[in-house]
């Protein structure tokens, strides 16, 4: 039985052009790519965006470095893709659509002392992640996350998701470690909204 290659052999298969391993590197990532992608240029426009960057990642994989993840590498191809299609057709992606100024997603939830004046209800799965896998509130959960700004969408693919390091996702979306913060916190506030409602009233 042949034994399944650690993550150096497959970057060494990577950077000597090998085809099938990048189409399994195309599996692994498309998808999320696709996602990163939608919130940045709209659904029609990601497609496009990914192919491209895909294109591009072939040609420069013999000159990747490893010094980032490949996830964090295609992420910024990508991501460097979206902005030059805006750029190309005029259009401008506000990375700073916050809130009104001094609007707290969590304020009717606390009282003055800080402790709970409406506490979450309590779950009724055995834990948060078996809650996760309802279809019904993943069907939820995908249709928030369509429809948050694309600041917001690409913090959590980037931080919650992909796992990647605060300060890089800053630098790789060209905002402050402030504004993403707050944005950051909103996404999860209205993630948070969401499932505790979800388990109160059964939609969304």
């Amino acid at each position: 039985m042949t034994e399944p290659l650690n993550d150096a052999d497959e970057l060494a298969l990577l950077k000597g052009g090998d085809q099938a391993a990048f189409a399994r590197l195309v599996k692994a990532h498309h998808r999320a790519l696709l996602a990163l992608a939608r919130p940045i240029v709209g659904e029609s426009e990601a497609v496009e965006v990914v192919q491209t960057a895909w294109i591009k990642a072939h040609a420069a994989l013999k000159d990747f470095e490893g010094r980032a993840a490949l996830r964090s590498w295609l992420s910024r191809i990508v991501i460097n893709e979206a902005r030059m299609m805006l750029r190309q057709r005029k259009r401008e992606v506000f990375l700073e659509d916050l809130q009104p100024e001094g609007a707290e997603p969590f304020a009717d939830r606390f009282r003055g002392n800080g402790h709970w004046g409406a506490p979450p209800v309590n779950w009724h799965a055995d834990s948060p992640d078996s809650l996760l896998t309802r279809e019904e509130l993943a069907d939820c959960l995908s249709a928030l996350l369509d429809s948050l700004p694309s600041n917001q969408r690409a913090l959590l693919e980037l931080r919650d998701s992909d796992g990647l390091p605060f300060d890089e996702v800053c630098n790789m979306l060209g905002i402050s470690a402030s504004n993403a913060r707050v944005l950051l916190h909103r996404a999860r506030a209205r993630l948070f909204a969401l499932v505790d409602h979800f388990e109160e009233t059964g939609e969304c």
